[in-house]
C-alpha cells in the first residue's frame, strides 16, 4: 500500500494559532500523542491537562468564560465518557467548544473491528454534534471551519482525527 499523505503537528499547531486558541485541554492519548511536543514548545499555548475527558468540558467552558479560547483534545473513548458534559455544558449552556478527538481504531478500509470507531460517529449524531474528519494536512482547515461553526451556533463542534497510521507510533 502507497504511504499517504500525513495529517502533521505543524498543520494542526497553525491552525490552532489561526484561530486564536489559548489553551489545550487534553488528556494524552495513543491517537494524538504525536502533537505533544510541539504544543509544549509553544509560547502561545497554556496545555492543561486533565485526569478524564469528562473534566475537559466544563474546564474548556471555565476557560472561556474568563475571556480565553481553548480546545479539547481528546480520544474518542473519552468522548464517550464526556458525554454528560458535552450535553449538560457545551449544548445547554451553548459553549462554542472544538473538540479534538483521536479517532482510535477508524480505518477507511475495509470493516473496523473496534467499537471505538464504530460508535464514534453514530454517538456524535445521536447527540447532534456536528463534526469534521481530518486525515491530512490538506483537511487541517476543516479545523478553522469548526471553530468557526462553534462560534456561529454556540455549541460544541468535533472534529475526528483519522490518522490511522500513524497515531501511535510517530
Amino acid at each position: 500500500m502507497a504511504q499517504q499523505a500525513l495529517l502533521s503537528p505543524e498543520a494542526v499547531i497553525e491552525e490552532f494559532n489561526k484561530n486564536g486558541v489559548t489553551h489545550v485541554v487534553y488528556l494524552p492519548d495513543s491517537e494524538t500523542n504525536w502533537m505533544y511536543q510541539l504544543m509544549e514548545a509553544d509560547p502561545s499555548l497554556d496545555l492543561i491537562p486533565v485526569s478524564r475527558e469528562g473534566e475537559s468540558i466544563a474546564i474548556a467552558a471555565g476557560i472561556i468564560a474568563g475571556g480565553k479560547k481553548p480546545v479539547v483534545l481528546i480520544q474518542n473513548t473519552g468522548m464517550f465518557e464526556s458525554g454528560d458534559s458535552i450535553r449538560g455544558l457545551a449544548q445547554d449552556c451553548e459553549i462554542p467548544v472544538v473538540m479534538l478527538i483521536g479517532y482510535r481504531g477508524w480505518t477507511r478500509h475495509g470493516p473496523t473491528p473496534d467499537s471505538a470507531a464504530r460508535l464514534t460517529e453514530p454517538t456524535l449524531r445521536a447527540w447532534n454534534v456536528p463534526y469534521y474528519l481530518v486525515e491530512h494536512d490538506g483537511d487541517a482547515d476543516r479545523i478553522s471551519a469548526a471553530f468557526e461553526q462553534a462560534a456561529r451556533t454556540s455549541g460544541p463542534i468535533a472534529v475526528l482525527v483519522g490518522d490511522e497510521y500513524h497515531g501511535f507510533n510517530r
